[in-house]
């Protein structure tokens, strides 16, 4: 064995301080920034539990909280991890709204402090972590999405976690247990994420990318890196890619089950909803609009910076090229994918940001490259939006500042609340209409015009049938059979504002025989309108 030391030059010397940075003195920050963390998330913690107790589902919660009673590895929009959590919360049936709200309020405050820990695995300083933390915790994307109860409360820890266990397994020394472990566990979560989101797929191949990519690395390069040479070698180990393999069977449910029943979430997902699809203008503006609304301005523009940074420093060390690959892979298809479905959403960027953040804090950690102004300037102006969201939510008069002439269906914070007031009406309707042997009324089938109405239907009455007259396919066709209940002998047509039907086009065969209607004001305006329609088989054999 040669005894000659190894020769550092200045990109070696950069590359030590990167990988090792919190062998450098902590900067003079760093306890602000360990306190702010702790405040935020106490301050939104709070404001989180606050809300737990006053708004309810939202559309899409309401349709992932019903299928706690549909228990499947897969559904049209999603793999079935959600409804194992929701079907948890609820004691087998669908989980009410305020503690699914308390729980979903406990992971979401949580999450920040996952990402600390994830950039201290990867090798930032306490100061550079906690920033990268008070990223996750304010930008509105994460401060208020993850709230909901949605697939993406549960992708992203299995996305930071993967991440931290990854760098952790290539930090280690290769061949020792700790080594092992972390790549056995960081290839089951990834398979895990996958269950939770399909774009959980994109993290496993990144990682698989990652391992290959090292594992080729020529050993000619890496003389002067002793980083690169753990990294390598513990990539030529067997656990790495026993990882992915038993990734690769936490997702073989969800592949076997759309085998066996042809696909349904890719024809959903890929074909069914993806009418007028193709590059547009008004893609291209959602997709950007959204990022600078979801991620605030500023910090819009760091994560192109950063995203920058990582490119050019994708070869200095391992765990940078893995961040950048775990950036890369994920963000072109799910770029590509946002501009050219009509029916993409901004959110689904999400998963590739989350390496930024993390490359960041390595950054932060080795040298102050970002000016401390626009890191507060980027904070407080994510922290004013996430809190005006906040307020825009809770805050009943806030209905106020929108014009008087708009129509309430275009406050899409309006979907939280109201239906305990028309689940109030349907039940009593649903009395009335009952037998000595059926006095709940389940024998009447209860029908809405779209999606979004059945899944708040189905939620708020687990016990009632409920079917679903969307213009295309939905759970809820596997669930009551459209030919069920356009027979059915009785029928509660329920709608809002939003979809103004009253669902004689859609039973044909039966006679309307009662209407009624439930408003909903908030901050002295309209904000619901619930209507119910009776309908009837034999009143129209009396006729």
């Amino acid at each position: 064995m040669s005894s000659r030391k190894p020769k550092l030059t200045a990109k070696s010397k950069d590359d030590a301080t990167l990988a090792r940075p919190e062998s450098q003195p902590e900067p003079a920050w760093t306890r602000t920034a360990l306190t702010s963390l702790a405040l935020v998330s106490v301050l939104l913690f709070a404001l989180r539990l606050g809300a737990a107790y006053v708004v309810g589902f939202g559309d899409s919660e309401a349709l992932y909280a019903t299928w706690a009673l549909h228990p499947q590895a897969a559904y049209l929009d999603h793999p079935g991890l959600i409804s194992l959590v929701a079907r948890a919360l609820g004691g087998g049936t669908v989980p009410a709204p305020w503690p699914t709200h308390v729980a979903t309020s406990v992971f979401a405050t949580l999450i920040p402090w996952l990402m600390f820990a994830a950039a201290r695995v990867a090798g930032a300083g306490r100061g550079g972590a906690a920033l990268a933390a008070l990223v996750i915790a304010v930008v509105p994307e994460t401060a208020v999405g993850l709230f909901a109860l949605t697939p993406d409360l549960l992708l992203a820890p299995a996305w930071i976690g993967t991440l931290a266990l990854v760098c952790l397994g290539m930090r280690e020394p290769a061949h020792s247990n700790r080594s092992a472990a972390a790549f056995l566990a960081a290839g089951l979560l990834s398979g895990i994420a996958c269950t939770a989101k399909v774009s959980g797929l994109l993290l496993l191949a990144a990682l698989g990318a990652t391992y290959v990519s090292l594992a080729l690395t020529a050993s000619s390069k890496l003389e002067e890196a002793p980083e690169w040479l753990r990294a390598r070698a513990s990539v030529r180990t067997l656990w790495p890619w026993a990882g992915m393999a038993a990734g690769a069977l936490a997702l073989a449910p969800v592949v076997f089950f759309e085998a066996n029943s042809g696909w349904p979430m890719l024809q959903h997902r890929f074909i069914d909803t993806q009418a007028g699809a193709g590059i547009a203008l008004r893609n291209i503006a959602t997709l950007f609009g959204g990022q600078l609304l979801y991620l605030s301005p500023l910090f819009a523009l760091f994560a192109v910076w950063t995203a920058r940074d990582l490119y050019r420093r994708r070869h200095h060390d391992p765990i940078s090229r893995f961040l950048f690959l775990s950036f890369a892979i994920p963000v072109v298809p799910l770029l590509g994918l946002c501009l050219w479905s009509p029916v993409a959403e901004p959110h689904w960027m999400a998963p590739s940001l989350l390496a930024l953040p993390l490359h960041a804090s390595r950054r932060l950690g080795a040298a102050a490259v970002t000016s401390r102004r626009g890191i507060v300037a980027a904070l407080s102006l994510a922290t004013a939006l996430t809190l005006f969201t906040h307020a825009w939510v809770l805050i009943p008069s806030s209905a106020r500042l929108l014009p008087a002439t708009m129509d309430p269906k275009f406050n899409i914070s309006n979907e939280l609340y109201g239906w305990p007031a028309a689940t109030q009406a349907i039940k009593e309707q649903l009395a009335s209409l009952g037998t000595p042997f059926d006095p709940e009324g389940h024998e009447v089938i209860v029908v809405g015009p779209h999606w979004t109405v059945c899944a708040q239907l189905h939620a708020a009455l687990p016990g009632v049938r409920v079917g679903c007259a969307s213009p295309m396919k939905d759970d809820f066709d596997g669930w009551v059979a459209r030919s069920q209940w356009r027979h059915a002998s009785q029928v509660l047509f329920v709608t809002d504002n939003r979809f103004p039907t009253d669902g004689a086009s859609e039973l044909p065969e039966l006679v309307r025989t009662a209407q009624s209607r439930v408003r909903l004001l908030r901050g002295g305006r309209t904000a619901r309108i619930f209507e119910f329609f009776l309908y009837d088989r034999r009143a129209q054999g009396a006729l």
